[in-house]
């Protein structure tokens, strides 16, 4: 039979873990690796270390499931890679223990809800897009270049006494910005002039 290796983590330096070592002790933990981390996206130097020692046969014990996964989709991927690895997980608050059927179950259930999450904000995200380009609208960043700043930047261009960058720099944009506006907002194709032109 395996060993059951526990893993604690608490959020801030300050934190105590002593009630996440406790419970990991009494479910028959024989090591307990327990990292500190203020963020979500901070390296875990302990679970990597674990990661590394446990071997197959052994399980994974967690006080509770958010100490393992930063997000679900981000805890069933590494319970995934437990179990190709045959590497049991258990979770104690939750009760949940895929080395049980009744646990695999669970997963297998977690697995298609952030499926379906995942679907349901593609669906929505696409359909928002389109609702944008029927009102005649496109996705992405909102233009740096207000329709009155787009006016001036035509009438100047068109006036043909300065250049894009002087044009750019009266408006708070930079060339590239003025060149863009006017293709994308009017259909003008600015010629760019060569350096010796704009000086």
């Amino acid at each position: 039979m395996g060993h059951f290796l526990g893993y604690a983590r608490v959020s801030t330096s300050d934190q105590d873990a002593a009630l996440q070592i406790d419970a990991l002790v009494a479910a028959g933990c024989y090591r307990i690796f327990t990292d500190k981390a203020s963020g979500s996206l901070e390296s875990r130097p302990e679970l990597d270390k674990l990661i590394d020692q446990i071997r197959p046969g052994d399980t994974l014990v967690v006080w509770r499931l958010d100490r393992l996964g930063r997000s679900l989709r981000n805890l069933i991927d590494q319970v995934t890679v437990l179990h190709q690895r045959d590497i049991g997980f258990k979770s104690l608050q939750e009760t949940i223990d895929t080395t049980s059927s009744g646990g695999r179950l669970v997963f297998h259930v977690f697995g298609a809800l952030a499926e379906f999450e995942r679907d349901l904000i593609r669906e929505r995200t696409n359909a928002g897009l389109a609702a944008a380009r029927a009102r005649g609208r496109t996705g992405g960043r909102p233009g740096l270049l207000t329709k009155d700043k787009l006016t001036t930047a035509k009438r100047l261009y068109e006036q043909q006494e300065m250049t894009v960058e002087k044009i750019g720099e009266v408006l708070g944009v930079s060339r590239s910005t003025i060149y863009r506006s006017l293709r994308q907002e009017t259909g003008l194709s600015p010629r760019r002039r060569s350096s010796s032109e704009e000086a």
